[in-house]
């Protein structure tokens, strides 16, 4: 398996870690407290204390603090080490003396295609792979893996790039087309690519007389940085979708239970809670 920093420098990967490590740099009390509750409104709970939660792909770590300051006991890894890395920061920021005993917030690199890794790291209350499984270079094994981290009873947390067919694969050539330029030229396709992206937006605000008024209040959305995602937008590859029947009936042959459901007619995300209830269905889904 090649490194993170091979296919990076190779232009086969997009540096997440790099841009994860910027966003850290805006991040506040505000961004952490939108981040939590994120966490507790799609989960459906008050809290975590007392359970186990694996941040899968843990990119800046926001998430694995925000499920650490809600009482979960953490494992946070990413195949990015630039993304180890922030998850790192933030530990030492906010937990640097962990309680005696086992550890309440353990920070790794590894993938999520290594099954060898996975099966050390034993089974979560929560499986948390929030915009992570696609960007892999073989999102249904991904899908698949993941599956060993959930314990019988427990919940998985994904969200995946939503299917919209020719548009999908016109933007994977330009995500393609931005990881194998010089890092001088990636502006001739960010800043044409941050203008489609928003300019409906923008234009919406300034006739409701609130300029820029979403870009603005975009923290409020899981605690993120609007300016950073248009970032990860364009380039973040590999990149790979599926529609949410796929992902629906994928894992309901694998004895998971549909718990919450949220879709987009946009590019972005579906994001799914799944429910680990049962035996598979049959040998396996049919992609």
């Amino acid at each position: 398996m090649s490194t993170a920093l091979e296919e990076i420098a190779a232009g086969e990967r997009f540096a997440f870690g790099e841009n994860w490590a910027e966003f850290l740099r805006g991040l506040n009390p505000e961004r952490i407290a939108g981040a939590e509750q994120s966490l507790r409104d799609f989960l459906e709970v008050a809290h975590l204390e007392g359970s186990s939660f694996a941040d899968v792909g843990c990119g800046s770590g926001l998430f694995s603090l925000a499920a650490r300051r809600l009482g979960a006991r953490v494992h946070s890894f990413d195949f990015d080490p630039a993304s180890v890395g922030c998850a790192r920061e933030l530990k030492r920021r906010y937990f640097p003396d962990g309680p005696k005993g086992a550890p309440a917030w353990t920070i790794e690199q590894g993938s999520v295609l290594d099954t060898g890794y996975l099966a050390s790291l034993g089974q979560f209350d929560t499986v948390y792979a929030w915009g992570v499984l696609h960007h892999t270079g073989a999102m249904w094994t991904a899908l698949e893996n993941v599956t060993l981290l959930v314990r019988p009873g427990g919940k998985l947390y994904i969200s995946i790039y939503n299917d919209q067919g020719g548009t999908s694969r016109r933007w994977r050539h330009v995500k393609k087309m931005y990881n194998r330029l010089p890092r001088p030229l990636r502006f001739l396709l960010l800043w044409p690519s941050a203008v489609c992206l928003w300019w409906r937006v923008v234009l919406g605000d300034f006739v409701r007389l609130r300029p820029f008024a979403t870009f603005r209040n975009y923290r409020k959305q899981r605690g993120m940085s609007a300016w950073r995602d248009v970032v990860d937008w364009v380039g973040g590859f590999p990149f790979e979708v599926a529609r949410p029947e796929r992902i629906f009936d994928f894992y309901r042959q694998r004895g998971f239970t549909l718990e919450r459901l949220r879709t987009t007619l946009s590019l972005g995300c579906n994001q799914f809670v799944f429910r680990r209830t049962g035996r598979p269905l049959g040998p396996g889904a049919r992609l």
